[in-house]
């Protein structure tokens, strides 16, 4: 085994916290993952993490060795980059993170198509509506809705994503329909609530005549899946606030209609994060590219 597979495999296992994960992302066995974690302990004479039954931590050792281990196989790409027609001809994994209803509509379509042009990449979709760290996770690439919190990071804009008040005709023949978000509030209308870590309230954002307004709205369901709450909508167990491309086939079939028509929700933006460093990837670029320019016909035309 060549002393840079080690040192791949030491990477993803810092960065993903177990050493069957790290196997399972890099498709090898445990075994050869414990074996090249030891060869490395053992070339450098340190330990470069402490394990338990339960847990697996980077030791001091293992926490300067990573960073400049991230430095070397960076490195290696430029290099490789340098020596070989890469935009041409790109290998290597492409590790991508998505929101639930973004990933499964927008970009995994995609992916097939992408890796027929460059059959030498792999792509490795991770797929959560929670926010993600691109540095920690060890990602090239995250496409989000909303706006980025890290100032450091890199952003493309993809588009401004329409989005929705909707109901299923039964949950309005239960409890009205409500014309606006004074309306949603003052009638105690079921909220459907996608939970974010550290989320204390829930207020959607929504565009009346004096501009945009925050509202604060209540529900007794909520969950970090997107898709679990146009289940619940299609339900008929409350309001949801999708983007249009998530729920512009139920709207069409009339399984769910828009509600508060006079207070639309203020669009969200759709991006693509990366660290300057990822961007020079070309196989990142490219990658960028080719989803970028297919998936904003799609918005569009929801």
């Amino acid at each position: 085994m060549s002393y840079l597979d080690n040192i791949r495999t030491f990477v993803r296992v810092y960065e993903l916290g177990s050493m069957s994960a790290a196997g399972r992302d890099l498709r090898i066995s445990p075994a050869v993952t414990s074996t090249r974690i030891a060869q490395l302990e053992e070339h450098l004479s340190v330990r470069l993490f402490q394990r338990t039954t339960r847990n697996l931590t980077p030791t001091e050792q293992g926490r300067l060795f990573y960073a400049g281990a991230v430095e070397v196989l960076e490195a290696v790409e430029v290099a490789e980059a340098q020596v070989v027609n890469i935009t041409e001809n790109p290998r290597g994994a492409l590790y991508v993170a998505a929101p639930l209803g973004v990933g499964r509509r927008l970009i995994a379509p995609q992916v097939p198509a992408f890796l027929k042009h460059y059959p030498e990449v792999s792509v490795r979709l991770r797929l959560t509506d929670r926010k993600v760290d691109l540095t920690t996770e060890g990602l090239d690439l995250a496409f989000f809705l909303g706006e980025p919190e890290d100032s450091t990071l890199r952003i493309r804009k993809i588009a401004d994503v329409d989005r929705v008040l909707c109901a299923a005709p039964e949950y309005i023949r239960t409890h009205g329909m409500p014309n606006s978000g004074d309306e949603l509030i003052s009638q105690n209308h079921e909220c459907l609530n996608l939970r974010f870590p550290g989320a204390t309230e829930f207020q959607w954002r929504l565009q009346t005549p004096d501009g945009p307004k925050r509202f604060k709205v209540t529900g007794r369901y909520e969950s970090d899946d997107g898709d679990v709450l146009t289940d619940w909508a299609l339900g008929g167990h409350g309001i949801a606030m999708k983007p249009v491309f998530e729920v512009a086939d139920h709207l069409r079939t009339g399984r769910l209609i828009e509600v508060a028509k006079q207070t639309p929700p203020v669009p969200i933006q759709m991006a693509c994060l990366f660290t300057h460093r990822r961007r020079q990837d070309p196989k990142s670029r490219l990658f960028m590219d080719f989803v970028i320019g297919r998936i904003g016909t799609v918005i569009k035309n929801a």
